[in-house]
C-alpha cells in the first residue's frame, strides 16, 4: 500500500522540520521552503516564494498531496511589529489560499496557530477554551488571528492547532529552549521571566499529535498543548536540572524590564479539555518532554538537524 503523501510547508522550521525528519518514513513527506533551499534531507523539498500567484495551488498539485500541514509562518514576534504588511500576507493571508486549494480537493488541511491569539489576562485556573473570544496585543498575534478566521472561512473541514513548542533547530537558536541550553553550557547568566506564563510542548509531542489530527475527524480550532502551567523562569530552571547545569545562572526579571519591542501576554493558561478527550486523557507534560530533548541531543539526532546544509 502506497504511503499518503503530506506536504509540510515551512519544512526549514523547528516544527516543519522536526515533523518531517520524524516521519519521512510513514509517510512520503514533500517539504517546502520559501527563500532557502536545503539539501542533504532524507525527503523531497520544493521551494516556494509564497508571494508568488498560485504557489499554493501549484504547491499541492506538483506535491500530488493527500493532506496539507501548514507550519510556514513569520514567527518573529518583534520583526512582525517592523514589518506589518509581511506579517499580515505570510501569516494572515497565505494560509487561507492553501486552505482554499485543500478543500478544492478534498484533502485533509491542519494549519498551526499560537496561543499569542490570547492577551493573556484571563482570570482562573481553567485556561482559555477554543471558544473564548481572541484579543491579540501586538502584529504578530493579530496577523495570525486572521490567519485562523481565514482558513477556516475558507475551508470549514481544516484544522487550526494552537501550540506552544519548544525544541531543536537548524541553527541552534530558534527556540527558548535552546536560548537556555547554550546560554547556561557556556556558564553564562541568563534572564527568565516570571510574569509570563505557558503550557509548551516538546515539538516530538506535538508532532506526534498532530500526526494523529490530521487524519482524524475533528475539525475547527484544537488547543494542543502540554498539561503543565509554568513561566518562562521556571521552564529555564528546570533546563538546567535537565543538564546539571547551574539553575543559579538564571535572573528572574519581568518580561517589561527586558527591552523587548512587542507586549507579551503575561498569562496563557490553555484549556486542554478536548485534546484531553482526543488523547485518551494521556496530555503529555512539556517538563516531561525534557527527558527526550535531552536524548535527542545524545543520540545524534540534534546533529542530524543541524547537518542540514543550506544552499
Amino acid at each position: 500500500m502506497a504511503k499518503k503523501r503530506i506536504l509540510v510547508t515551512g519544512a526549514s522550521g523547528l516544527l516543519g522540520l522536526n515533523f518531517s525528519l520524524r516521519y519521512h518514513g510513514e509517510y512520503e513527506i514533500i517539504g517546502v521552503v520559501n527563500q532557502t533551499k536545503l539539501s542533504h534531507l532524507p525527503f523531497e523539498t520544493l521551494q516556494r516564494d509564497f508571494f508568488n500567484d498560485g504557489a499554493a495551488a501549484g504547491l499541492i498539485e506538483t506535491a500530488k498531496a493527500d493532506a496539507v500541514l501548514h507550519c510556514a509562518a513569520m514567527a518573529n514576534v518583534d520583526q512582525c511589529e517592523k514589518e506589518p504588511e509581511a506579517a499580515t500576507f505570510v501569516n494572515g493571508t497565505v494560509p487561507a489560499l492553501f486552505a482554499e486549494e485543500a478543500k478544492r480537493r478534498s484533502i485533509p488541511f491542519l494549519h498551526i496557530s499560537t496561543d499569542a491569539v490570547f492577551d493573556g489576562e484571563k482570570p482562573g485556573a481553567d485556561g482559555y477554551r477554543e471558544n473564548d473570544a481572541a484579543n491579540p496585543i501586538n502584529v504578530y498575534a493579530e496577523t495570525k488571528l486572521a490567519g485562523e478566521r481565514n482558513v477556516l472561512e475558507a475551508n470549514p473541514e481544516a484544522i487550526v492547532a494552537r501550540v506552544n513548542f519548544y525544541g531543536w533547530s537548524i541553527s541552534g537558536r530558534r527556540s527558548l529552549s535552546e536560548f537556555f541550553y547554550r546560554s547556561l553550557l557556556d556558564g553564562n547568566r541568563v534572564s527568565g521571566f516570571i510574569d509570563v506564563v505557558f503550557c509548551p510542548l516538546y515539538v516530538s509531542d506535538l508532532a506526534r499529535i498532530l500526526s494523529r489530527l490530521i487524519w482524524s475527524s475533528e475539525r475547527g480550532l484544537f488547543h494542543v498543548f502540554g498539561s503543565r502551567l509554568l513561566s518562562k523562569y521556571e521552564f529555564g530552571v528546570e533546563i538546567a536540572k535537565t543538564f546539571g547545569f547551574d539553575p543559579g545562572l538564571i535572573r528572574p526579571i519581568s518580561w517589561r524590564d527586558s527591552g523587548l519591542t512587542a507586549v507579551r501576554s503575561p498569562n496563557l493558561v490553555m484549556n486542554i479539555d478536548r485534546l484531553s478527550a482526543f488523547l485518551g486523557g494521556d496530555v503529555p507534560d512539556g517538563i516531561g518532554g525534557l527527558d527526550e530533548f535531552r536524548s535527542d541531543l545524545d543520540s545524534g539526532f540534534v546533529k542530524k538537524i543541524q547537518e542540514v546544509r543550506w544552499n
